[in-house]
């Protein structure tokens, strides 16, 4: 009998000694912020100038409509104004509501840097509104090159027609 009950005493201890440890590993798989904390944080500021853009309505004549995209082409310029990249991406109309500030597209832009690319998606709202595009701040969703698994955000506000100033916010 001894040698049951000291296989369940050491059976017992071990399952102890894992669930204190249970709540270290359950907190460290849920960290919202892993890669702010193992990696370096990096603040980009580049200008973006509009190369080319093609609108594709759901409807031909008529106002702008759930479905519509937009796609584009924009060169990217560091403070020195010299040519870094550029971005492409399409933005999907999601919602057009009563008002044009009611509007909404999704984007998926990718920008192609030196050393990588960064993917970045988010909504855009007020696209309707006659005059220069909103400000609006989207998410670093990946990448590649020396941009793998980077996290962050892009704000992005108009300085211009056809231009705007982009503020990477990157963790890597």
């Amino acid at each position: 009998m001894r040698p049951i009950r000291a296989a369940c005493l050491g059976t017992a201890t071990a399952l102890v000694a894992l669930l204190s440890c249970a709540p270290v590993a359950a907190a460290a798989a849920t960290d919202p912020h892993p890669a702010h904390d193992k990696g370096k944080h990096r603040v980009i500021t580049l200008t973006g100038e509009l190369r080319k853009q093609s609108f594709l309505p759901v409807h031909r004549k008529g106002p702008a409509a759930q479905g519509d995209r937009t796609v584009f082409n924009s060169e990217l310029f560091d403070e020195n104004h010299e040519s870094v990249g550029e971005t492409n991406g399409t933005c999907t109309t999601t919602w057009v509501g009563e008002v044009a500030q009611d509007s909404a597209e999704v984007c998926v832009v990718t920008y192609t840097l030196p050393g990588g690319q960064l993917s970045v998606q988010g909504m855009v709202f007020g696209h309707l509104v006659p005059g220069p595009p909103p400000s609006f701040d989207n998410g670093i969703t990946g990448g590649t090159g020396e941009f793998d698994r980077a996290r962050g955000s892009v704000h992005a506000e108009t300085i211009g027609m056809g231009k705007r100033r982009f503020t990477i916010d990157l963790y890597l």
